[in-house]
């Protein structure tokens, strides 16, 4: 199972929220370089990044941050929010971004997703779907849409997407546990590469997501709060 450490941004800092909300945000580095530092020298292979502004506004904030972190960080980094157009996507991966995770514009506007995937390839576009209830939200989790996120999750398998970030709101930030059972669900059903992202808290929960076949885990708050050695949780699961 492939383990994502989080950094999510907001006014250039490194915080975390509590379900969505912006309004309850903790602050945990004024530099998300220094975390992603961090998180390379406890061997991660992957950084998970999202711009919670750009995802907000419907537009690119923090690049600069982002940039920084290309530069300096030899592993690959996927990063969502506030990605809404062909342009927006070759920014982002003309910054050295490994993939980018597209949200709402996914279920808004299902053809656009067929064009990014035809024009970048399937490993660079996931498709990061967030849900509530398993409905799927959108505009930084502010609106619940009218999908289902199981169904969401096949029309984009039918138009070549492979990867998708499930994030169950209700469970983010609230070191709770994953949604094992829905996550697992959408993992049987679609066949697709799903990373489980929101309440992962221990090694325990990465212990169930892993026998549940999931095939990676992003991990956010856990490892702000030292309860998951970023380390520890690589060898066991990864290696």
């Amino acid at each position: 199972m492939k383990l994502f450490p989080a950094i999510d941004i907001k006014n250039g800092q490194c915080v975390r929220l509590r379900q969505g909300k912006f309004e309850d945000v903790l602050i945990y580095s004024d530099t998300p370089l220094k975390i992603a530092k961090l998180w390379e020298a406890h061997k991660a292979s992957y950084i998970h990044i999202v711009d919670l502004d750009g995802a907000l506004v419907g537009h690119s904030v923090n690049d600069e941050v982002i940039k920084s972190i290309v530069n300096e960080v030899k592993i690959p980094i996927q990063v969502g929010g506030g990605i809404r157009t062909m342009n927006d996507i070759e920014h982002k991966l003309n910054l050295g971004v490994g993939r980018v995770i597209i949200g709402t514009k996914a279920v808004k506007d299902p053809g656009f997703v067929k064009d990014a995937v035809k024009a970048f390839g399937r490993d660079r576009i996931v498709i990061g779907i967030d849900a509530k209830d398993g409905m799927v939200a959108i505009e930084g989790w502010e609106k619940l849409s009218t999908h289902h996120a199981v169904s969401l999750a096949l029309e984009m398998k039918k138009i070549g997407v492979k990867t998708i970030v499930y994030t169950d709101i209700s469970k983010d930030g609230m070191l709770q546990g994953p949604n094992i059972s829905y996550t697992k669900e959408m993992s049987e059903i679609t066949g697709m590469n799903i990373i489980a992202s929101g309440g992962v808290s221990s090694l325990k929960d990465l212990e169930l997501l892993h026998e549940a076949g999931i095939y990676g885990a992003i991990i956010g708050k856990a490892l702000y709060e030292n309860r998951i050695d970023l380390k520890t949780a690589v060898e066991s699961f990864e290696r």
